[in-house]
């Protein structure tokens, strides 16, 4: 096999750890979810359990792309893939960490749920996760409609958190509030806020990855 052979080979070896491991981050945010709607204790720690697992994907990825750089010091599109690589990894990543800390929230509920502000939640949590799935089908297709799509879905995140924040001013104004619980779904929507940054995120650097433009300035 030549060394372009090789190399390439290597590119799609990145491709499908990146894939892997998106998956597993938009599963760990969608059982997360699951588990805080169900009150499914089990659940929620097997989200825990599994972002070890996530990091070291993160850090398996970051070993390939710097091998890449390192040896083969690639240029235009194939920088913009490696470049791409590392940056995503750092999202997916961190969907991964705001998957555990919704369900180590979880955990600490038990079955204490406050019903007409879960439901705002779950709806917000489905939104979050179909817009990370966009995200990573964008990437597999380099398909830039899909990622100018997930891109323009951050204002529906943004229209429910400020729902839930509505919703949670109304809730403290009754008798006799749960405030712990309260709070704890205040953190919970701002963890979906920020998935839905990490999604846009994402979408962003599929355009980087074609064009060499981030959010308007060319870089490669």
């Amino acid at each position: 096999m030549g060394t372009r052979d090789t190399y390439d080979q290597s590119l799609r070896e990145l491709d499908q750890k990146i894939l892997t491991m998106a998956g597993h981050a938009a599963d760990a945010v969608e059982h997360a979810m699951d588990a805080l709607e169900n009150s499914n204790i089990e659940e929620a720690q097997a989200v825990i359990a599994g972002d070890d697992s996530i990091d070291r994907e993160e850090h398996a990825i970051e070993h390939l792309c710097l091998g890449l750089i390192a040896s083969q010091q690639p240029v235009a599109s194939d920088l913009r893939k490696v470049s791409t690589a590392m940056k995503v990894v750092t999202d997916l990543e961190r969907l991964g960490d705001a998957a555990e800390d919704i369900a180590e929230l979880s955990i600490r509920r038990g079955s204490e749920v406050i019903p007409e502000l879960l439901v705002l939640l779950t709806e917000t949590g489905r939104e979050a996760v179909g817009m990370i799935r966009t995200a990573i089908a964008a990437y597999a297709a380099e398909d830039m409609t899909l990622a100018a799509e997930v891109i323009d879905r951050d204002d529906v995140i943004d229209e429910h958190f400020s729902q839930i924040k509505t919703a949670l001013a109304k809730y403290f104004a009754q008798e006799h509030p749960e405030i712990d619980c309260a709070i704890d779904y205040l953190m919970i929507a701002k963890y979906l806020e920020r998935i839905g940054d990490h999604a846009v995120n994402l979408a962003e650097w599929v355009q980087f990855s074609k064009t060499g433009i981030h959010k308007h300035q060319r870089i490669v």
